[in-house]
């Protein structure tokens, strides 16, 4: 868009270019609009959509698929407009909430050329002001062309079948499927959310069906039942009366709601219960959950086994090293007793040396009286001194020269370690 002055700059004239404000129009906004504004499922909207740019495209003749059963119109009650069906009426009985916005207008215009008063009369038809069933084709566009009223009717939409299959005893899944799917699909047109699932088949998963029977038990519909109040609130004579029939009105809507979802629990329920796929996932299912129990016993099993065995390997480790340990014990007992034993052994080896050295030398002493101190000194010299001590006094002992004086002096060594 060019702005004004941009327009002067050019120097084209002031009314060449000029802002304007537009509004989104056409069928594909107004039927997105109709389907915000009534609530009623996606896929219709969708359909129907599809359908209006099929026909577009085609540039087929509408006018072939209006129906115009005259014998029904006849035998409408223009007092009772409310017991009619507004899309035979108006002769849309093959498409009913498929039908677009713009095939009602048209089916509409197609019933007002050929059923009003005036054309009949110039036909040269009796009609009669009172009881004439042109009224009805007006009150049937009247709930059709508005998407409230029009999503009232369709909720109670009278060529619906509410029934609900029976639970089968035995049978496969041909049989199940053959069964319940067309009263699942035809259900379908009530959900809030899409995309439904489908009901599937023999080869269907088991996540699948799960997910199928999940979404079906936890159904939200947009049934309402406005269009079955039995109190026309509009005949209220003042406030306090419509608000009683209000009243009466929201009643009556909520337990027609809460039958209506009992009827498809039951639906499902009677579905699951018959359903052949089920008792065979559920074999599956408690072949996997064993499975998964084995698994987790054998795991815990392996697990005590490797417990145990680390365990035992640690008490064999810790017995061996006991045993070791004793052994090692033992050995050093042992060596210690031999030790003992050839110290003992030499220790009595160089006793008797000196004592065979001190006796050849008559024990160091020069007369009887200092003979007998000499024996009890050498003897004392046995008890106190150890091998070793004994090996080299017994060596110095050998210089027979000095024998005496190294023997006093050993003596005399040995008392003062005695007396310190």
């Amino acid at each position: 868009m060019v702005s004004a002055p941009e327009v002067r700059q050019m120097g084209l004239p002031s009314g060449f270019l000029t802002e304007r404000e537009v509004e989104p129009v056409g069928r594909v906004f107004l039927n997105q609009w109709a389907r915000l504004h009534s609530n009623r499922g996606i896929s219709h909207a969708v359909l129907s959509e599809s359908r209006a740019s099929d026909s577009e495209g085609e540039e087929e003749n509408d006018e072939e698929i209006f129906e115009d059963d005259l014998e029904y119109l006849r035998s409408l009650d223009p007092k009772e407009t409310k017991e009619q069906d507004h899309y035979k009426v108006l002769g849309l009985s093959n498409l009913r909430m498929l039908a677009t916005d713009d095939q009602i207008k048209k089916a509409h215009r197609s019933k007002v050329l050929r059923h009003h008063p005036d054309k009949r009369k110039a036909l040269g038809e009796e009609v009669k002001e009172d009881d004439d069933y042109f009224s009805c084709i007006t009150k049937a566009f009247e709930q059709l062309e508005n998407p409230e009223k029009r999503r009232a009717f369709d909720s109670v939409d009278p060529t619906f079948d509410d029934k609900v299959p029976k639970v089968l005893k035995k049978g496969n899944t041909e049989d199940f499927i053959k069964t319940f799917s067309p009263v699942f699909e035809a259900n379908t047109q009530w959900s809030v959310k899409t995309p439904v699932p489908a009901i599937g088949d023999d080869n269907t998963s088991r996540e699948e069906v799960d997910a199928f029977y999940t979404f079906w038990y936890a159904f939200d519909s947009w049934r309402e039942y406005s269009y079955l109040d039995e109190e026309e609130r509009d005949k209220a004579e003042d406030r306090w009366e419509r608000r009683e029939m209000d009243k009466m009105n929201k009643a009556e809507r909520k337990e027609r709601k809460a039958e209506e979802t009992k009827r498809i629990r039951k639906l499902v329920d009677n579905a699951y219960n018959s359903d052949p796929r089920i008792p065979r996932f559920m074999e599956e299912l408690r072949i996997e959950k064993l499975s998964k129990k084995k698994a987790k016993a054998d795991q815990a099993k392996a697990k005590r086994d490797e417990e145990e065995r680390l365990q035992k390997e640690q008490e064999e480790a810790v017995e061996k090293e006991r045993e070791a340990k004793e052994n090692n014990e033992k050995s050093k007992k042992a060596n210690e007793k031999k030790e003992k034993e050839v110290t003992k052994k030499m220790l009595k080896i160089e006793r008797k040396k000196l004592r065979v050295i001190a006796k050849d030398q008559n024990y160091f002493c020069v007369d009887e009286y200092e003979k007998l101190k000499h024996v009890t000194e050498v003897e004392r010299i046995c008890d106190v001194y150890n091998s070793d001590q004994l090996k080299d006094l017994v060596a110095r002992l050998e210089d027979k020269e000095n024998s005496r004086e190294i023997f006093l002096a050993e003596v005399k060594k040995l008392d003062g370690k005695i007396i310190s």
